[in-house]
């Protein structure tokens, strides 16, 4: 038996008993808690630093929301669910899960309204200029890649990052709201408490949690079911070397510490099964500010590789898991300006030739990419990446020069993206498809909607969508 399993029949003493234990008080565990708590289940959360909030606290605070929010109409912009779907399934990876992503969109204006219900405050302006959370407070902003090729041809486009009143980084004030919600609600919350194992019947039940509480050890009942909504792997290496090993040489990885993914291993060894554990999040803000989209974004070959112009999430993808993380964007003297993120400059030259030599790229390449980019250019058209007119401009004026972009020489940020099998109610899956009785899970110790690429708001959107239908779902189980 695996040390993160105890079996019910040797686990006599239980200090506190509740219908529905939740494991984790981020955007996934508080959203299920206040469910479980508002179906009338007595419910316990279970968080292992001193107060809640976890990664979502550290993040931006952007949520993807749309089908037409309040927010939306506010700031004179048309969206349906409809188009929200056909978006999210072409940019969200390889078969991201169909009915999931279905609810989701069709669920998405409820969700909005639920969490102003919660005293989440959104200010109703839209700002443009940016692909995540804005420099100001503003409410909205186009937080993916619905403008630019393909998907602006797949779908209508429509911003979709809700973004609380906060200005650079709502993340804190996101989980400052719905932690409140928690504590002002029926549920309890004991925080310090470590989830080392949980307590199992025979036929596979999973009836309770053990934690680690500075050195000793408590035992939680859960008469209902537990939810496991401890987060990803991203500070797990033996993990990333088994599943994601390109991660590993990102500069910035996206967590707190608690995404070890410890909630993972408590629920394979429970049974479960996993997916799309080599899915990550690999952002590069290359093009920051945004004039940089001008320049041109080549690989080890001299090639351009992707439209320069697209949400910073795609270039961080292609870059890294694409092309090895061997990257340069290209800039003439007269696109030149500071990165707003730190960066190099690689290489200058006087012509095209020269910096390529100083780049050790193969002879004739970029002299061949910026030919060929130059002369459609001068129509303002990109035929071969299809980046917007105002994106397109010829790089003729020298000096020119690289910005480094490689893995080893810029910001990569990342995080995971796999976790357990769920189905749309939070209940955890074996390997046959069938739910282990009394095991739920959420956000990102899940496999959710992004399954390989991703949109900046989807994993807060994910986990509180989820979070709430595994809370609804663990309160309504007989006990």
């Amino acid at each position: 038996m695996s040390r993160l399993i105890r079996p019910a029949a040797s686990q006599t003493h239980w200090d506190e008993e509740a219908d529905v234990v939740v494991v984790g008080l981020g955007v996934a565990g508080a959203s299920a808690a206040l469910e479980a708590a508002a179906g009338g289940a007595d419910t316990l959360v279970l968080e292992r630093a001193g107060g809640g909030g976890g990664t979502s606290a550290m993040s931006g605070g952007v949520l993807y929301l749309g089908g037409g929010t309040r927010l939306q109409k506010a700031c004179g912009f048309e969206d349906s669910a409809e188009e929200m779907f056909r978006y999210l399934m072409a940019s969200s990876g390889p078969s991201p899960d169909e009915a999931k992503m279905r609810l989701y969109c069709e669920g998405s204006v409820e969700l909005y309204d639920w969490l102003l219900g919660r005293g989440v405050p959104f200010k109703e302006t839209h700002y443009f200029g940016v692909s995540g959370e804005p420099p100001t407070d503003d409410g909205l902003v186009f937080s993916g890649s619905e403008r630019h090729h393909p998907f602006r041809e797949i779908a209508a486009p429509a911003p979709r990052g809700h973004v609380p009143a906060k200005t650079h980084q709502a993340g804190p004030l996101l989980m400052q709201k719905l932690v409140l919600a928690v504590e002002s609600g029926p549920a309890r919350i004991a925080n310090d408490h470590r989830a080392t194992s949980l307590v199992q019947e025979p036929d596979g039940s999973v009836i309770g949690v053990v934690a680690a509480v500075f050195g000793e050890e408590r035992a939680f009942r859960a008469r209902r079911g537990v939810v496991l909504t401890t987060g990803g792997f991203i500070h797990n290496d033996a993990m990333l070397d088994a599943h994601a090993p390109l991660a590993r040489a990102c500069s910035v990885r996206v967590g707190a510490d608690g995404d070890d993914g410890s909630g993972i291993q408590l629920g394979l060894a429970a049974g479960a099964d996993v997916q799309h554990m080599d899915a990550v999040s690999i952002s590069l803000p290359a093009t920051q500010p945004w004039g940089l989209k001008r320049g041109i974004l080549i690989d080890a070959q001299g090639q351009r590789f992707i439209n320069e112009d697209t949400y910073y999430g795609r270039l961080g993808e292609w870059a890294l898991l694409h092309r090895g993380g061997r990257a340069w964007l290209i800039v003439d003297d007269a696109v030149f300006e500071s990165p707003t993120y730190p960066r190099e400059v690689a290489a200058v030259g006087e012509t095209a030739a020269e910096l390529e030599r100083e780049l050790g790229l193969p002879a004739g390449s970029l002299e061949a990419t910026l030919g060929l980019y130059n002369r459609h250019a001068e129509r303002r058209e990109d035929p071969v990446f299809h980046k917007l007119p105002e994106s397109v401009t010829p790089l003729t004026t020298p000096p020119f020069g690289a910005f480094d972009c490689t893995v080893e020489g810029s910001i990569y940020a990342a995080f995971t993206l796999g976790g357990l099998c769920t189905d749309v109610d939070g209940r955890v899956l074996d390997p046959g498809g069938d739910p282990i009785p009394g095991l739920y899970g959420a956000g990102r110790a899940t496999s959710g909607l992004s399954v390989g690429s991703y949109n900046s708001g989807i994993s807060l959107g994910d986990g509180c969508f989820f979070g709430r239908r595994a809370g609804r779902a663990a309160a309504s189980a007989s006990g």
